[in-house]
């Protein structure tokens, strides 16, 4: 169970924190159970998610545990597409958030990057699709990470970058 002020990770919603536990002060919910009331970190709804759901509800990222993520982010290998259909692509894309694992969001990320740059390399443009699903991977692979590292969303990708250079360096010395 989770606590107050706890942060989790709730189905696509990304990073939220868990600012209620009990029944709500709401008419759109079973008044005889007890609900998270959830607050997203990067969005201005609210939830109420019950205790007892089965949708998926993780605990975020801790700092250690995004920072191993981020050391283990060269390790992680891209998956090789061998689809034109965009009903199949899009259904892989779907797919890959239902599990949310922040190491197959990476995956998914080095998928579709990879796939933009032999798209390129033809003289061809990035997919719409891919764009759009690579988006939201960013949004919330970024935003569990930015929450755990304690620092704004748009610093991430600066921070990866500097811990994956540094890394280099230690490993060529």
């Amino acid at each position: 169970m989770y606590c107050v002020g706890d942060y989790v990770v709730y189905s696509n919603s990304g990073v939220c924190r868990v600012t209620a536990v009990g029944v709500p002060d709401c008419a759109r919910v079973d008044q005889t159970r007890d609900y998270y009331t959830l607050t997203p970190v990067y969005d201005t709804e609210t939830l109420y998610v019950p205790v007892d759901t089965t949708a998926p509800i993780r605990p975020a990222l801790t700092k250690a545990q995004a920072q191993a993520l981020i050391a283990g982010m060269p390790a992680i290998q891209e998956e090789q597409l061998d689809t034109r259909s965009m009903q199949a692509l899009a259904e892989y894309y779907r797919t890959s958030f239902q599990s949310q694992d922040c190491e197959g969001l990476v995956r998914l990320l080095k998928t579709i990057h990879g796939k933009d740059l032999r798209a390129q390399e033809n003289g061809g443009k990035p997919g719409k699709v891919d764009q759009r699903y690579r988006k939201r991977a960013e949004d919330l692979l970024h935003g569990e990470l930015a929450v755990a590292l304690e620092i704004p969303r748009e610093q991430v990708l600066d921070y990866i970058q500097s811990c994956l250079e540094e890394d280099s360096l230690e490993t060529a010395q």
